[in-house]
Order: structure tokens, then C-alpha cells, then sequence
């Protein structure tokens, strides 16, 4: 090979100019010539090139000469393509398009039966056209001299003998039997009375005998002889009858190839099949009626998927990406393109189609642009993400702001194809823009779609502001007023509820789906129970990492504030003992319930005075008592007034029981049992003798003590106030509650007496000796 390579290669130094380029040498039937692939030089287009060794094969030169001339002249689309010839008294050489013997697709038997019909009609095509528009015979028809070309077309090649009847001294005549092989393929009548037989015989006789023999030979793999004509072994039934007739024995009743060819396009015929159709009508696509291209449409949907592939790609393809573009093709035919472009390599998508898209995408055709959108997920792999971004989105935004719904929606539901062809700065910026306009767009299917997209490219979105915008429309949608809107939403904040900190997750989500869980609608309540159940399990197991408190240690506050014990706050051993916290609620609640009671009776004088002092302005009213029981406290043992004694109903009740609270401490309990414990006195209150601010004393009874003035006394007698008690600082102790909560009843009492009718007052011996323990005094005082 390397020898031939060489060979070749001086031949072409010493003679013309031959600007291609020997490759691999193709394997080919007997032929006179030899094949090799090649290439151009000027461009590395691919091409073949024959080759003819004259100083060999100097007997057949007249063949080889002839069969460059008769391909140069012959101008058909079924005929093998011509580049360049060159010719010198050593080599011929012929460089045509790249073309593949049609042999080793017969040997592999890859071609369907419908593609061999195609083939076939070719064929037939052109010897029809060199019988009758040439008035030639082609005299060596077989598979041996028919190729396949880049676009999977069948050409006819093997001119050797080719020769017009118009010649007196044509060269089929002489050499018709030098051709390789010739025996095998020559009709009954030549190879009983020679070559010279053709002149007798009609001019289509010979070439009709050699297309019976190729359809035998195309259909069984080979062709062996005289013997097998006329049989019709893998032969398609309904070619069985025109067949017969072209290898009849008898020339002169043979049918022509163009007879046969008109049979089998009639209707129904051999020759009506899809593909046929669809060849014969591809190139007039563009000037096609409406009607005439839907059913060109029609037939292309028919075609299966084993069809010639390198023929649509090569011829089909070009002609409906342009009838798509200039011709009104319309949808349809783009989706016949997306079909037949699956069956290209990367490197001829980008070439043939890419182009075309990007084109597409700019025109103002609605249903253009939904035709493109609808097959994205099939194109979007093999286009290159500097053409996504930078010449399709660009274009595509227009869809998100169109008038027309079904535009807006499919351009929605697209970008989930490109978003991995889109950089960070065109999704987090010119792409959310356009989907916060389609959240809020009129049609709830369009909103709904929206809310499904951003939670599918959730991960596609910028760290920084991933959660600020799920959540801001996340949130939005779980209002909208469709369900599937609602639902959407749902279903989105759980699929990307890793989006999500703790914080926004408490703050923000779950108060947000709180008021789905009454939704109306039984579907979004589910949901909505479904998602707050995962959120919550989130939020559960974050607080279960947390720190208990974040508070300083107790023993720090103990230490600091031992010295300072708070009337109303317990200070048990034990800071946390449940015990504690109940009285002193309970203790906050009986203040907080005396200084309402007093804010509604008569005024409170804003300085302590004794009974026998009348009022500086008894009709100014002081401001509401608001003070907590603990700072009330603090001022009664800071600052104990002079003389204590107050003459509204709850002062006097107050200072009544807490001087019997340790002898009487039983009684109280056991009054909160009886059954009017909560209703007013029976008695009717009487007006004081002595100068007090129209207030009456409940307790006073003609024959006892006057309470107020020994208080007094008491007060004058002991003016500094001496600590707590032992009794009142342990709150496991419930006597001081049981004085508070009768003080409390006498004044809801009181307040009451002037819708109760007056009653006589059961007389009631009080003890008012004063006790020698000196903590009673105090306890009276502090109150």
C-alpha cells in the first residue's frame, strides 16, 4: 500500500496538477478501475477519486476514457458527481463526490425494504433518463456499478460502456464484453448472437434485463446468473408481475424502465411509499399549498424510524429547516427537524441546526416560539452554553411579558430546561425579575407553575439571597385564592426546606402555614399538616442542641443578692421549687386586686392621715394604683407612716384580719368553705361617728371598741416598723394568703352594699385586747 502511495504520488509530481489528496483505498467488486477515499487540498472536503493504471491495463483504456467522458458529460442527479479529471499516459484519474459501493450495504443486508424500494426508484430515475432523454444504453447495470453517496443517495456509476445509439461506432459494441464480470449479467439474446444484437432489439432491451437482475440481486445479496431471472425470491409480491417482465427472454416483450417505473407510481403501486413521496416532493416544499404540505407532513409522520438516515440528514433536513423559516412551515415541520436531528452527531447539530435555532428565537411567531420551547429538553444538550445564555435567553424573555397565556406559561416551564446553560448573573438577576412578574401574573396556572419552577431551581439560585426569595414567594403564594396555588406552595417550602435557617423557619415559615391548616380546602390542609410536621421535627431537633439558658449561673445570683430578700418573691432553699412561684403569683394577684378595688371606691388620700384629720380635697383622686405588691411592700417597711389607720372599707378590713390572723387563722379557712363565701354581707353599712371621708365601717357594732383609734394608739406607741415576721418569709406557710384573700372578700363586700338591702347586724363579740407578741404588731404595720 505504502508502495502504491508513493508510486502515486510520483506519478502526480511529473504530470498535471491534481489538487487531491489519496486516503485509504476502498474494497470494490472486479472493476478495470481502483477506489480510494481522498480529500481536497484547498478545503479537506472529503471526496473519491478512481483511479486507472493504464501501463496495466492498456487493453481497456478505450473503457476508462470512456467512462470519463460519459461522466462529464452526463449531467443527472442520479449519476455519480464529477470534481476533476486527470489524464496522462500512465494514470487516469477521477475525483468525485464521496461515494461508498453500494455492495457492502447489500452484503450487511442494513438497508430496510423500504429503503431498497427508494434506491430502486432512483435508479430507476435515471436509466430512464439515459434510455430516453440520452438515447443511450448504459449496457453494465448491477450492483457493482451503483453508489451511495454522503446524503445515503443512490448514483449510478460504471460508464465504461456506456454508449448512444446514435453512434455508428459506439464502443458497447466491441467491448460491451470486456467489462468484469459480464458474463453473469448479459441478456439471453446477446450472449446467444453477440454484442451487435442491440441494434435489432429496442434500445431499452439491454438495460431492462440488467434492472430485473439488480432487483434480484438487491433483494438476495447476489446474482449468479441466467438461471435465477425471473425468480422472485425476497422480491416484494406486488413487484412480482413487473418484474417477470423485465427479464422476459424475449426482448422485444420486455418492458421498458421508465414503463416499469410509471407502474409501480400508480396508485397503490410499488412505488407509492412514504419515503418515494416524500423525495419527490421535498424540493418544491417552500412552494407548497397549505394542503399540499400538510400532506407532505403527513407522510413524514408515517416513516419509521429505520429510514436512511444520512438522507435526511443531508437533504431533508436542510430543506425544512428553510421551509420552517422562509417557507411558513410552522410548527409541524420543526418538529419533524427535532425528529430527524436526533439522529445527528454534536458536531452536525452545531453545524446544521444550531444556526437555525438561534434564528428562530428571534422571530415573532407565536407558534414558532412554541413549538421551540416544547422541544428544548430535546435540543438543549447539544447547544453550547455561551449560546444559551448569551443568544437564546436574550430572546427568550420576551415569552415571560407576551399577551398571550400559552406563550407565558410554556416560556415558565422552559427555563427549568436551560437553567443549567444559564451563569449565576443572568439566574439571580434578569431571570428572577421575569418570574416575579409571572407570580403575580392574571392566570392562577401561570402563578401556580411559577411557584413549582422556583422550587425546582432553588439550588441553581445564589447562596446569599436563596432563602429571602423562596421564602418571600413561597409565602405569597400560600394566600393566593387558587388551591393549586396554595398547594404548590406547600409543596415547594418542603422540598426545599434546606434552603432554610432555624430562624426563618421559626419566624417566618411556620407562621405563614398556620393559617392553611384551616384552609377550606381539604387538600391544603393535609398538605399543610404534612409540611409543618417536617418543619417542625427540623425545629425540634435543633432545640434539642441548645443551651438550657443562656442566663449567668444560679449561684452567681444567689450570691449576689442574699442580702436582699423581696417581700413578694419567695426565697426558699430551692430557687426553682414550684411552691414558690405559686404564692407569689397568688400574692401579685391579691394586690394587683386591691388596688383596682380602691381605684373605683372613694378617693385615697395621696398623704397618710389619721381618722380624726379631715381630708385636704377629698374630691381629688389620685392616680390608679398600678404598683406591684412587691414595691408596696417595700415602702411599708421602708417609711411607715406616723398613724396607719384608713377608714375605707378594705384598710379597715385588712388591719381587722391581719391583727387576728395567728388566733384566727382556723376561722378564715374555715369561712372560704362555707357557701357565701363570694357573696356580699347581710348587714347594711352605717355612717361613721367619727370625721372620716364618706366611707362607712362595716364592722362597727354600737357596743364595740373603736378599732381605729387603738390602731392609732398602736401605731404612736410603736413607730418604726420591726422586720417580717418569721411566719410571712417561709412560703410554705398559708396564713398570710388566708388573711390577704379574706381582706379581699371583705372588699368585694363592701363594694357590693349598696345593692344589697340593709339588714339587722348580727352582733359579734371581737377580742381587741392586743397581743403581747411583738411580731403581731409588725405584721399589722407591714400592711
Amino acid at each position: 500500500m505504502e508502495f502504491f502511495k508513493s508510486a502515486v504520488a510520483s506519478a502526480i509530481s511529473k504530470g498535471p496538477p491534481f489538487p487531491y489528496t489519496f486516503g485509504d483505498r476502498v474494497d470494490v467488486d472486479t472493476s478495470i478501475w481502483t477506489l480510494h477515499n481522498g480529500t481536497k487540498r484547498e478545503d479537506g472536503s472529503n471526496c473519491s477519486i478512481f483511479s486507472f493504471d493504464v501501463t496495466a491495463n492498456k487493453s481497456r483504456l478505450p473503457m476508462a476514457r470512456n467512462a470519463v467522458r460519459k461522466l462529464r458529460t452526463m449531467r443527472h442527479p442520479g449519476v455519480v458527481k464529477v470534481l476533476d479529471t486527470v489524464e496522462t499516459e500512465t494514470y487516469i484519474y477521477i475525483a468525485t463526490e464521496r461515494i461508498v459501493p453500494l455492495r457492502w450495504h447489500i452484503k450487511r443486508k442494513s438497508m430496510s425494504a423500504e429503503t431498497l424500494k427508494w434506491g430502486l426508484f432512483g435508479v430507476a430515475q435515471t436509466i430512464k433518463f439515459i434510455n430516453d432523454e440520452a438515447s443511450s444504453v448504459h449496457g453494465a447495470l448491477r450492483v457493482g456499478s451503483i453508489y451511495t453517496s454522503e446524503s445515503g443517495e443512490w448514483k449510478v456509476g460504471g460508464f465504461e460502456v456506456l454508449s448512444s445509439m446514435k453512434e455508428d461506432d459506439a464502443i458497447i459494441y466491441n467491448y460491451g464484453s470486456l467489462v468484469p464480470d459480464a458474463g453473469r449479467y448479459t441478456p439471453p439474446e446477446l450472449a446467444k448472437s453477440g454484442w451487435d444484437a442491440i441494434k435489432r432489439n429496442p434500445l431499452h432491451a439491454v438495460d431492462a434485463y440488467n434492472f430485473g437482475t439488480l432487483i434480484f440481486e438487491v433483494f438476495n445479496g447476489d446474482f449468479m446468473g441466467g438461471d435465477q431471472a425471473g425468480q422472485t425470491k425476497g422480491i416484494p409480491p406486488s413487484m412480482h408481475s413487473s418484474y417477470r417482465r423485465l427479464v422476459n427472454s424475449n426482448p422485444k416483450a420486455r418492458v421498458s424502465v421508465a414503463n416499469f417505473l410509471e407502474q409501480g407510481r400508480r396508485n397503490g403501486g410499488f412505488f407509492g411509499t412514504p419515503l418515494i413521496k416524500l423525495t419527490e416532493s421535498v424540493d418544491s416544499l417552500g412552494m407548497k399549498t397549505e394542503e399540499e404540505r400538510e400532506e407532505f407532513l403527513n407522510d413524514l409522520d408515517q416513516l419509521s424510524d429505520d429510514f436512511p438516515e444520512d438522507y435526511f440528514k443531508m437533504k431533508i433536513l436542510p430543506e425544512l429547516l428553510k421551509s420552517v423559516e422562509f417557507g411558513g412551515g410552522g410548527p409541524k415541520v420543526f418538529s419533524v427537524v427535532m425528529k430527524i436531528s436526533k439522529k445527528l452527531t454534536d458536531d452536525e447539530f452545531e453545524v446544521k441546526v444550531t444556526p437555525a435555532v438561534v434564528r428562530l428565537f428571534s422571530s415573532p411567531d407565536r407558534a414558532i416560539r412554541v413549538s421551540l420551547l416544547d422541544n428544548l429538553p430535546v435540543m438543549i444538550d447539544r447547544l453550547p452554553q455561551k449560546i444559551v445564555n448569551d443568544k437564546i435567553f436574550p430572546q427568550m424573555v420576551t415569552g415571560f411579558t407576551d399577551v398571550a397565556p400559552v406563550v407565558r406559561e410554556q416560556t415558565v416551564k422552559a427555563v427549568l430546561t436551560i437553567i443549567g446553560k444559564l451563569s449565576d448573573r443572568t439566574i439571580n438577576g434578569e431571570l428572577l425579575k421575569y418570574l416575579a412578574k409571572t407570580s403575580n401574573d392574571e392566570q392562577p396556572g401561570i402563578r401556580t407553575n411559577t411557584t413549582i419552577c422556583l422550587g425546582k431551581i432553588a439550588k441553581n439560585l445564589g447562596v446569599g439571597n436563596r432563602s429571602k426569595v423562596l421564602i418571600a414567594a413561597f409565602t405569597r403564594s400560600l394566600r393566593d385564592p387558587f388551591v393549586h396555588a396554595r398547594n404548590a406552595a406547600l409543596m415547594a417550602l418542603g422540598a426545599t426546606s434546606d434552603s432554610f435557617s432555624e430562624d426563618d423557619v421559626a419566624n417566618r415559615i411556620l407562621p405563614a402555614i398556620c393559617p392553611s391548616l384551616i384552609d377550606k380546602e381539604k387538600l391544603i390542609r393535609e398538605q399543610a399538616n404534612k409540611t409543618m410536621d417536617l418543619f417542625l421535627q427540623r425545629i425540634r431537633k435543633h432545640a434539642s442542641t441548645m443551651a438550657d439558658t443562656v442566663l449567668p449561673p444560679p449561684a452567681a445570683t444567689d450570691s449576689t443578692n442574699a442580702g436582699a430578700p423581696r417581700m413578694s418573691t419567695p426565697q426558699p432553699s430551692e430557687a426553682a421549687s414550684w411552691t414558690g412561684w405559686a404564692i407569689s403569683s397568688f400574692t401579685n394577684k391579691v394586690s394587683t386586686a386591691v388596688g383596682e378595688i380602691q381605684s373605683t371606691s372613694t378617693p385615697v388620700p395621696t398623704n397618710p392621715r389619721s381618722t380624726s384629720t379631715p381630708a385636704a380635697n377629698d374630691t381629688k383622686r389620685p392616680n390608679p394604683i398600678t404598683a406591684s405588691a412587691s414595691t408596696l411592700h417595700r415602702q411599708a417597711v421602708a417609711s411607715p407612716p406616723a398613724t396607719s389607720a384608713r377608714t375605707s372599707v378594705s384598710s379597715n378590713a385588712n388591719d381587722y384580719f391581719q391583727d387576728q390572723a395567728d388566733e384566727d387563722a382556723d376561722d378564715a379557712w374555715g369561712n372560704m368553705e362555707e357557701d357565701n363565701f363570694f357573696d356580699a354581707p347581710s348587714e347594711a353599712p352605717k355612717p361613721s361617728s367619727k370625721p372620716a371621708p364618706s366611707a362607712a365601717n362595716p364592722f362597727e357594732d354600737n357596743g364595740e371598741p373603736d378599732f381605729a383609734g387603738w390602731l392609732a394608739a398602736q401605731a404612736g406607741k410603736k413607730p418604726g416598723a420591726k422586720p417580717l415576721p418569721k411566719g410571712l418569709a417561709k412560703p410554705a406557710n398559708g396564713k398570710p394568703a388566708a388573711a390577704s384573700r379574706v381582706a379581699s372578700a371583705g372588699s368585694i363586700g363592701a363594694a357590693a352594699v349598696k345593692k344589697v338591702p340593709a339588714k339587722p347586724l348580727v352582733a359579734k363579740k371581737i377580742d381587741t385586747k392586743p397581743k403581747d407578741d411583738g411580731g403581731d404588731d409588725g405584721w399589722g404595720d407591714g400592711w
